[in-house]
């Protein structure tokens, strides 16, 4: 498939819309927490949650009724106007449905029209190739455009099929609007006609054994992570087109200690963050993906001790070099934008 011209990718695609943007806005995005907003309980509890979560979304996909399609979008569109999104710092999203369903255009048009001036980012499901962005990309541009929005509303797409894992490089820099990429493991499960009915995390038949003992004993296992492959692939798709990656869903909200273990390999893999669907999860999703203070510690002595990033200095024993130096900054990077957010973390960073 091929890609825009460089001369004409950072064009507007519309006249009067505005100018896509070269860089990501640098923004804190540990958890994106998803809000069913056809639900009046729930949405009335969305500035309180804006204080505690870096990213609202108001879902309008899966888990919303087809009777209350409608009802979620309106939902939405009153979420926008409940405190001042851009202000507060807390980012707002929308979850739409797929392209091939038959809530997709009112979905954009609307949420576009009525509310894009406080949003930042479509979530667009089951993406599976860049023809899907291209599409987007070109109608939210008309629509900026009648809205007159002034900043260009961005994309995130979910990998949930087999064909967009196959074409996720692709779908990566299918557009300026892209803004990340989030792993969706129950749609890409049915996809790839694998056998579990799990959402997200490891699974007990997928594990490792060791060789038969001597003895005849009970052999040694663990289980492992159907994910891993999946997960790694994405990021290095979001690292090489400069966006972000994103775990999706951990689908049993009664086992923290496994969602925070599911949180913990993606972000070491080097996933930003990750959805929560439970205010359970908000803190467990902030601890993970929070620079650890130790290591932050550590990283700012390295920066110290290699100011230039260049040349090899000796700290507890252990090399440090250009390499870890990169490393370092990018724990030191976060650690600030933490710390910009969160007042305990910040007294954490500076102990």
């Amino acid at each position: 498939m091929s890609q825009k011209a460089p001369r004409q990718f950072f064009k507007p695609l519309a006249a009067g819309a505005p100018e896509p943007m070269r860089d990501l806005p640098v923004r804190l995005e540990r958890m994106i927490h998803f809000v069913p907003p056809h639900l009046d309980k729930v949405r009335a509890k969305v500035p309180a949650m804006a204080d505690s979560a870096d990213v609202i979304l108001g879902n309008l996909e899966d888990a919303i009724p087809a009777d209350a399609k409608a009802a979620a979008r309106a939902g939405v569109i009153e979420m926008a106007g409940m405190i001042d999104w851009q202000a507060r710092g807390t980012g707002f999203w929308s979850r739409v449905n797929p392209l091939n369903s038959p809530w997709f255009q009112d979905d954009v048009s609307d949420l576009v029209l009525k509310a894009g001036h406080q949003l930042d980012v479509l979530m667009i499901p089951k993406v599976e190739g860049p023809w899907d962005i291209h599409f987007v990309d070109q109608y939210v541009a008309q629509l900026e455009a009648k809205a007159g929005l002034s900043r260009p509303i961005l994309l995130h797409a979910i990998l949930e099929t087999a064909e967009g894992v196959a074409r996720v490089e692709e779908i990566a820099l299918a557009s300026p609007r892209m803004q990340g990429i989030s792993l969706g493991p129950a749609d890409l499960a049915a996809s790839r006609k694998m056998k579990t009915t799990r959402v997200g995390g490891g699974h007990p038949s997928y594990r490792v054994i060791e060789d038969p003992r001597e003895d005849g004993g009970p052999r040694a296992s663990a289980q492992q992570d159907p994910w891993h492959y999946t997960v790694a692939k994405m990021v290095d798709a979001c690292g090489m087109a400069g966006i972000k990656p994103f775990y999706g869903p951990f689908g049993d909200i009664a086992d923290l200690e496994a969602c925070e273990q599911q949180f913990r390999n993606t972000f070491l893999l080097g996933c930003v963050g990750t959805w929560t669907l439970h205010p359970s999860q908000i803190a467990v999703a902030k601890t993970v993906f929070s620079p650890d203070p130790e290591e932050v510690r550590f990283a700012r002595r390295v920066l110290a001790a290699i100011p230039d990033g260049a040349g090899v200095a000796m700290l507890d024993g252990k090399m440090q070099d250009d390499a870890t130096w990169k490393q370092a900054k990018v724990i030191c990077d976060l650690a600030d934008q933490v710390a910009a957010r969160d007042p305990d973390l910040a007294a954490a960073y500076a102990g």
